[in-house]
């Protein structure tokens, strides 16, 4: 016999899923990376909390190849697409891995990690791959701005969260 509870639950977060990579998704069509940014941490962080570590990185992976693939990025981003994939996982995880000992130690930690991995990264990459001037605009986009829009991200997550009574 099938237990209703659970196919509901199933049901419920399937749903959830698809709001948040459908947000995460559309988000890079508002154009301002501040705002987009923003929006994109704060999924990760509520999907994180929602769905689970390992469904939030499949939405930070889907969402950026979908941004990519369908022309949403740049294509002068494409170089750095993996690695905001994997900054994307980094702050998933280590969100999920300091939660636990309070939501703004975890998502203070995993916006800088984040952003430390991206700056990186990003001066190493694009260097290789881009013209100087246009490589200097990218880096510009995975430094400093990456640590605020996580941390507003964070902001936004930890108010919706608190809204829907989920911490």
């Amino acid at each position: 016999m099938f237990n209703i509870q659970s196919i509901s639950l199933r049901k419920e977060l399937v749903i959830a899923f698809l709001v948040m990579l459908g947000l995460a998704t559309a988000a890079p069509l508002i154009g301002n990376q501040y705002l987009t940014g923003s929006l994109v941490n704060a999924v990760l962080f509520i999907s994180a909390v929602i769905l689970g570590w390992k469904n939030a990185v499949a939405i930070g992976l889907i969402s950026s190849s979908i941004a990519l693939a369908t022309g949403l990025l740049p294509i002068v981003m494409a170089p750095m697409v993996p690695f905001i994939i994997a900054g994307n996982a980094l702050l998933v995880v280590s969100f999920h891995a300091l939660r636990s000992k309070g939501f703004w130690l975890g998502a203070g930690v995993a916006a800088f990690l984040k952003f430390a991995f991206l700056w990186a990264t990003s001066n190493l990459v694009l260097n290789l791959f881009i013209e100087q001037n246009v490589a200097d605009k990218i880096a510009g986009m995975m430094g400093l701005t990456q640590l605020f829009t996580a941390l507003m991200g964070a902001v936004i997550a930890y108010g919706a969260l608190r809204l829907g009574k989920k911490i």
